[in-house]
């Protein structure tokens, strides 16, 4: 395993949140304000999962909820996606 490095992470977090973008798995708005460990709170998806090959660039990340992006794992499509077929 490559260890990832923390400095990228948190620019491409940072960078990712500046627009607050909606959750890409599920569609809904995310309160950027809400404490890390809540469900509902913002996490930094990799949208093709590192272990299923995909990289740790800021083109395979996007913003999601904790919730979601759990239910997730790492899968390429969550049983929650929204309609609009944003992972299909």
């Amino acid at each position: 395993m490559v260890k990832r490095n923390t400095a990228t992470r948190d620019m491409h977090r940072a960078r990712i949140a500046r627009d607050k973008p909606a959750c890409h798995i599920c569609g809904r708005p995310i309160d950027y304000a809400l404490p890390h460990l809540d469900p509902m709170s913002f996490v930094v998806d990799h949208v093709v999962p590192l272990a299923k090959g995909g990289l740790d660039v800021m083109e395979n990340k996007k913003a999601a909820h904790r919730g979601c992006n759990s239910t997730k794992r790492a899968r390429l499509v969550a049983p929650i996606v929204r309609r609009s077929g944003t992972l299909s």
